[in-house]
C-alpha cells in the first residue's frame, strides 16, 4: 500500500495512540530525519545520536534512514520543501523543528499525506497531525530537582536560587514543575512530597529566579559571581540550574578568582547542593569524581536530571514502529530520572 493511502486512512482514526495500527507501509520506505546542525551542545548532539540510530535502521534492511541537519529554521523549511517536491509515495519524516516557524513546512508534510514524528519542540497548532510527539518531561525536570533537594533535607521556606534557561515555555515548565512538587501538586518517580514537608505560598516566596541565562555557561558564571558579591547570599544552600551548562557555570565561578575567598569559603562551608539536567559529559565527569573533585566534595549533593539528546532515537523508533503497523503513543513523554554519583555510570552522556 502506498504511504499516501496509509496516511489518509490514519487521519480518520482515533489519535489516542497516534496512527500506529492502521496499515503497514511498503518495505523500503525512506525516513528523513531532520535535526539541528551537529556542532555543539545539546542540539548538536541530537544529530550525533540520530546518525547512530539511522545506521541501525539501515543495517536492519527493512527501511532506510537519512539524517539531514540545518543551521537555521529557514534552511530546514527549504529542506522539507525540496523533499516534498520529489516522489512522496513511500517516505516519512522525523522532524526536530528548529523553531515554531517550521509549522508551515510541517503543514506541507501533512497536506502531502506523508507521516511524520515531531521531536523535542512540539508545535501545538499541528501536534495532533503527528504520528508521535516525542519530548522530554520539562515539568519532570523541575520535580526531579525539587525531590532531590527534599531528599537531602531541604525544609519548607529554605532559600532556593533557580538559574533559568530562557524565556520560553521550556523554562516555564521547568519552573512550575519545581514548585508543583514542593506544594504537593506533582509527583516524581511515582511519589509526592510528604505532607509535613509541603511548601505553602509563603514558603514559595523564598525561591529566587535568575532570569534568562540563555542556556549560557559564561552568563551563569558571571551571574553567580555577581550574586556572591553580596556576602549574605553565601547562605543560600539550594541551587536549581535548569541545564547542565548552567550548573557548570556555577562550578567554574567557584573554581575561578571572581569571588572573594572568604565568601567562597562561607558558601562551601554551608554544604550547598545543586542540580542540573541534560547529560552533559563535563558535568557527568564531576558526578563521576573525575573533575572538580575537591570542589564537589564540599557540596552535600550534585545531581543531573535526565533530558538526553539520545531521545531522538526513540522518535526514530516510533516511526519505524508505525511503519511496521504497530501502535504508537501520540503524546510520547519520556520520563525523567535523577543522576547522581551513585548511578552516573548507568546513563549515557554527550
Amino acid at each position: 500500500m502506498k504511504m499516501k493511502k496509509v496516511m489518509a486512512l490514519a487521519m480518520t482514526a482515533s489519535m489516542v495512540f497516534g496512527m500506529g495500527a492502521i496499515a503497514q507501509a511498503d518495505e523500503g520506505a525512506h525516513i528523513y530525519v531532520l535535526t539541528a546542525s551537529e556542532d555543539h551542545g545539546w542540539t548538536g548532539s541530537v544529530a550525533t545520536f540520530a546518525k547512530e540510530k539511522a545506521e541501525e535502521v539501515n543495517g536492519e534492511g527493512t527501511y532506510t534512514a537519512e539524517v539531514i541537519t540545518a543551521a537555521s529554521a529557514s534552511d530546514q523549511i527549504t529542506q522539507i520543501e525540496d523533499i516534498l517536491a520529489g516522489d512522496t509515495s513511500n517516505i516519512a519524516f522525523v522532524v526536530m523543528p528548529l523553531d515554531d516557524t517550521v509549522q508551515s513546512a510541517i503543514q506541507q508534510i501533512v497536506d502531502a499525506e506523508v507521516p511524520y514524528v515531531a521531536f523535542d519542540r512540539i508545535i501545538d497548532a499541528v501536534a495532533d497531525t503527528a504520528v508521535s510527539n516525542v519530548k522530554g518531561d520539562n515539568s519532570g525536570i523541575g520535580a526531579g530537582s525539587a525531590a532531590y533537594f527534599v531528599s537531602l533535607g531541604m525544609q519548607p521556606g529554605d532559600k532556593v536560587y533557580v538559574y533559568e534557561g530562557d524565556t520560553s515555555s521550556v523554562t516555564t515548565l521547568r519552573d512550575n514543575g519545581f514548585v508543583d512538587y514542593l506544594t504537593g501538586e506533582a509527583e516524581f518517580d511515582g511519589e509526592k512530597i510528604a505532607d509535613d514537608l509541603k511548601w505553602s505560598e509563603d514558603d514559595i516566596a523564598s525561591i529566587t529566579y535568575s532570569g534568562a541565562m540563555n542556556w549560557s555557561r559564561s552568563d551563569t558564571k558571571t551571574s553567580f559571581e555577581s550574586l556572591m558579591g553580596d556576602a549574605s547570599n553565601a547562605e543560600i544552600k539550594w541551587f536549581y540550574a535548569e541545564d547542565d551548562e548552567l550548573a557548570m557555570g556555577v562550578l567554574e565561578a567557584l573554581n575561578g578568582g571572581g569571588i572573594d575567598d572568604s565568601v567562597k569559603e562561607s558558601f562551601l562551608g554551608n554544604a550547598p547542593a545543586m542540580t542540573g539536567c541534560g547529560g552533559l559529559d563535563e558535568y557527568y565527569e564531576v558526578l563521576r569524581g573525575n573533575s572538580y573533585a575537591d570542589l564537589a566534595e564540599r557540596f552535600s549533593g550534585l545531581c543531573s536530571v535526565t533530558y538526553s539528546p539520545a531521545m531522538i532515537q526513540t522518535a526514530i523508533q516510533d516511526m519505524v514502529d508505525y511503519l511496521n503497523g504497530e501502535e504508537v503513543e501520540q503524546d510520547h513523554v519520556i520520563a525523567c530520572e535523577n543522576v547522581t554519583s551513585e548511578n552516573v555510570d548507568e546513563y549515557p552522556s554527550f
